[in-house]
C-alpha cells in the first residue's frame, strides 16, 4: 500500500476530519468570506461572527456554569510550531481569556459542568488530559493504554499504541468517560472512572474505525458507530454489548442522542476513498448501503433507518438545540453550517463558514452556536484556524 493512502485514513480515523483528502474552495471564495468574517455586510454574514484564534483547532464546548467556550488547539508540527493548549473565550465577543498550556496534542473535547471538568482527548497519546475549567489548570492525564510492538500495513514493525482517540462523552450517572479506541480492524471502547481517573475497563470487539458515541443516560444505553455500518447498543450497568446493530449506511463519523424524539441522529459522510480503504486496511468484502452526505435517524432499538436528511458535501459533527428544536450540522466539504427543525428534519438555514467547518457547541441558554473552521490548501501552511459564533 501507498504510504500516503495509509496516511489519509489514518487522518480520518485520528482527527474525524478529512484533511489532505478533500479539494478546498476556490481562493476567491474564501477571500470574499474572510472579507466577511469580523464584519457585517448582508443579512447572512450578520449571524456569523468569526475570529481566527490559533494551529489545528478540534473540537468546542460552551459552558454555561463558567460562562466561557473551551476551544482544542492541537498546535503545529516540527519545531517552529505552537505548542498545545486550551484556549477559553469570552462566548459573546469570542475574546481569548485564558490559555491552558497541554504537554499533549488535545484533539477531542467533552465537558461535565456540573464537576468543572473538561475532558481532552490526546489522540495519538492514548491517553486523556483532565483540566480544572474554575482555575483554568490541568488537574491530571489518565493514560489509557501501553505501547504495542505490531506490524504496519506495510509489513514493517513499530510500537504504537493499540488504540487512538476521537469522541468521548462523560456518564454522571455511572461516574463515568467513555472513548471509543479507533483503529482498523479491532477497534475497542475504554471506560474510565471518573472519580478515580483510572481505566476501570476495555471492552473488544467493535469493529473498522469506532467513531460516534452517545448516551442514553435515563436508560442506561451507549451507543457506538463505526465506519462499516455499524451501530452497537452498551449496557452501561453491565458494561455489557446487547447489540450489534447494521445500518443502511456507511459511515457513521458522529452520533447525538435526541431525548425528545428517542431517536439517534448520525452523520453518513460519504468519503469516496473509504470504499477501497474499508478492503485494504480491514479487510472487509463491504457492500455499499448508501451514498452517503447525509444525516440518518434511527431507532435505538434495531437501528432502522427513520429518516434521511440531505445536508452538505462531507457532513462531519451535529449537534442539538433541544430548547429550539433545532439540529446543527458542519458540512466539511461545502464549507457551511446547516440547521434543521429537529422535529420535522426541515432545513430552517445555510451558514456559510468556508473553508472547513468541523465541530460545534451551543449555548442552549440564548441558542448561540459555536463552531470551529480549519484551513483549506489555498491557506498559509501554518496559519491559524477560526472559531465562529453563529446567531439564529
Amino acid at each position: 500500500m501507498k504510504k500516503y493512502q495509509y496516511g489519509s485514513i489514518l487522518a480520518l480515523a485520528l482527527a474525524g476530519v478529512l484533511a489532505g483528502c478533500a479539494q478546498s474552495p476556490s481562493s476567491s471564495a474564501m477571500q470574499s468570506a474572510r472579507a466577511g468574517a469580523g464584519s457585517v455586510a448582508a443579512t447572512q454574514q450578520a449571524r456569523v461572527q468569526r475570529q481566527a484564534l490559533a494551529q489545528g483547532l478540534y473540537e468546542v464546548a460552551f459552558s454555561a456554569r463558567q460562562n466561557a467556550v473551551f476551544v482544542a488547539s492541537a498546535g503545529g508540527f516540527g519545531k517552529e510550531a505552537a505548542a498545545p493548549k486550551i484556549v477559553r473565550l469570552d462566548p459573546a465577543t469570542l475574546a481569548v481569556q485564558a490559555e491552558i498550556a497541554l504537554e499533549r496534542k488535545g484533539f477531542g473535547l467533552v465537558l461535565d459542568d456540573e464537576a468543572d471538568r473538561l475532558y481532552v482527548g490526546n489522540t495519538s497519546d492514548a491517553s486523556v488530559t483532565v483540566v480544572d475549567t474554575a482555575s483554568n489548570r490541568v488537574a491530571g492525564v489518565v493514560q489509557l493504554a501501553e505501547k504495542v510492538k505490531v506490524k504496519n500495513p506495510e509489513g514493517k514493525e513499530e510500537a504504537r499504541y493499540p488504540h487512538n482517540f476521537r469522541e468521548m462523552v462523560v456518564d454522571k450517572k455511572h461516574h463515568r468517560l467513555y472513548a471509543p479506541g479507533l483503529w482498523f480492524r479491532d477497534s475497542a471502547l475504554y471506560v474510565v472512572d471518573t472519580r478515580n481517573l483510572k481505566v476501570e475497563r476495555v471492552l473488544q470487539g467493535f469493529g473498522f474505525v469506532a467513531t460516534g458515541v452517545t448516551l442514553d443516560e435515563a436508560n442506561d444505553r451507549l451507543y457506538v458507530s463505526n465506519l462499516q455500518g455499524q451501530l452497537r447498543a452498551v449496557n452501561t450497568r453491565t458494561l455489557t454489548v446487547e447489540n450489534v446493530m447494521e445500518v443502511d449506511a456507511d459511515q457513521l463519523l458522529n452520533l447525538v442522542y435526541d431525548r425528545a424524539q428517542k431517536r439517534i441522529l448520525a452523520t453518513d459522510q460519504g468519503m469516496e476513498r473509504l470504499d477501497d480503504m474499508r478492503k485494504k486496511m480491514g479487510g472487509l468484502d463491504y457492500r455499499n448501503r448508501g451514498a452517503g452526505n447525509r444525516v440518518v435517524v434511527l431507532d435505538p432499538v434495531n437501528g432502522k433507518v427513520l429518516h434521511s436528511i440531505p445536508t452538505g458535501k462531507s457532513p462531519v459533527a451535529l449537534t442539538l438545540d433541544d430548547a429550539r428544536h433545532r439540529l446543527y450540522v458542519t458540512n466539511r466539504d461545502s464549507g457551511t453550517v446547516t440547521a434543521y427543525d429537529s422535529t420535522t428534519y426541515a432545513l430552517l438555514h445555510t451558514f456559510e463558514t468556508p473553508t472547513h467547518p468541523n465541530s460545534l457547541a451551543v449555548d442552549k441558554e440564548n441558542g448561540a452556536v459555536y463552531v470551529t473552521i480549519k484551513n483549506g490548501n489555498d491557506d498559509p501552511k501554518g496559519g491559524d484556524e477560526s472559531v465562529a459564533r453563529l446567531q439564529f
